[in-house]
């Protein structure tokens, strides 16, 4: 994925907070397995979990992937600048769809492959693992429909970047002129109130949308970000405008995250809208201070921050795969869950770079996932 500006400059920040929500989609699925909240629906929840796993899991997922899709908007209207229409879509089509059409049949066939590997050689089977240890065992076992996994994102995106086709082509200035109009204090105090209606119609936290079948929630909800993004390609001043305001919006985002985790806790359906605004509010906020403070700390020109970006699509693609085999051979050892956590994390990362340096970085995949590399 290109990030270059029209006039040649890096926009390195962007570049680095695309890596970091990438990166740490690897850590909040490794978390998972030491969830209270999911310990009866993931695949690799173990015996040993915690609750503050969820505070801090859930803390990141409010607004990794918004990010993902503010700095994938931002980038998309920055093709359409710099290549046109035509340009961009050929772009997108060559960076999120062929990636998606490849990579999507071996990672769920691998998936598919390391579930019946650990139901048959497992002896501390997950809760999600005895279930289908039971399906397995019935004469006519049920069929599950396959889902897009953690792959989800790149339809998605794809959808977004077609559907700026369209408002571009039907001339759908408005969006523009309201995004003119929009002042730092209403970006802050109104704007999340439209992510409101989409939050509320599922479950909080909200998860990801791994059905084939578009859900109108995440159309909307995802769709808002990345059109964000999208407009802020022109309106980049907004960032330095928000330097006033970062230090406040951070703290008003912790507490009411915290908030947000106290409702959860009392399982009160009434309490619904209550909780669907703390999580609409905490998260748009959060996602303005990474992008405030990704540009503060992140714009620099650095080697090592440039690999990691570079590296960063091919690690998430691969890395569930390989962090699944890894936690099912934890699940028969007898060791804390924050090492078996470390263990996770760290082979996970490290086989996923070494594949990508050794067979990925200087072959056809690695201009696909991030085009031709330029020496510098």
């Amino acid at each position: 994925m290109t990030s270059s500006v029209a006039n040649g400059a890096r926009l390195h920040y962007m570049d680095n907070l695309r890596a970091l929500a990438m990166l740490a989609g690897v850590l909040f699925h490794a978390a998972l397995a030491y969830s209270l909240a999911l310990h009866p629906f993931w695949p690799t929840a173990d015996a040993e979990h915690s609750a503050w796993v969820d505070v801090i899991a859930w803390f990141s997922h409010l607004f990794r992937m918004p990010l993902f899709f503010v700095v994938a908007g931002f980038f998309t209207a920055l093709l359409v600048a710099k290549r046109g229409m035509g340009g961009m879509l050929r772009n997108r089509f060559a960076r999120v769809l062929l990636p998606f059409i490849i990579f999507w049949p071996i990672a769920y066939i691998t998936m598919g492959w390391l579930i019946t590997h650990a139901v048959i050689q497992c002896e501390n089977l997950s809760p999600l693992l005895s279930m289908i240890k039971q399906w397995m065992a019935l004469p006519n076992p049920p069929a599950v429909p396959p889902t897009l996994m953690h792959l989800w994102f790149l339809p998605y995106l794809l959808c977004f970047c077609v559907l700026v086709w369209v408002a571009i082509t039907l001339e759908m200035t408005w969006l523009t002129l309201i995004f003119r109009q929009l002042r730092i204090g209403i970006l802050l105090t109104l704007a999340p109130l439209v992510l409101v209606l989409p939050l509320a119609s599922v479950v909080a936290p909200f998860r990801a949308p791994e059905s084939f079948f578009p859900q109108w929630w995440a159309l909307v909800f995802f769709g808002l970000y990345f059109t964000f993004g999208f407009q802020l390609f022109q309106h980049q001043e907004i960032i330095d405008k928000l330097k006033p305001y970062a230090p406040l919006t951070l703290l008003f985002a912790v507490i009411t995250y915290v908030i947000f985790l106290m409702l959860l806790e009392m399982k009160n359906a009434q309490w619904h809208m209550l909780v669907v605004l703390c999580e609409a509010y905490a998260g748009f906020w959060l996602t303005l201070c990474s992008l405030y403070y990704g540009k503060k700390w992140l714009n620099v020109r650095n080697r090592f921050l440039r690999y990691i970006a570079d590296t960063s699509y091919w690690v998430y693609i691969v890395h569930l795969p390989i962090l699944f085999a890894i936690q099912y051979r934890l699940l028969d050892i007898e060791a804390h869950w924050q090492v078996k956590f470390a263990i996770s994390v760290t082979s996970t990362l490290l086989i996923a770079f070494a594949s990508y340096h050794l067979l990925v970085r200087n072959t056809i995949i690695g201009t696909l996932l991030n085009g031709q590399r330029r020496k510098t």
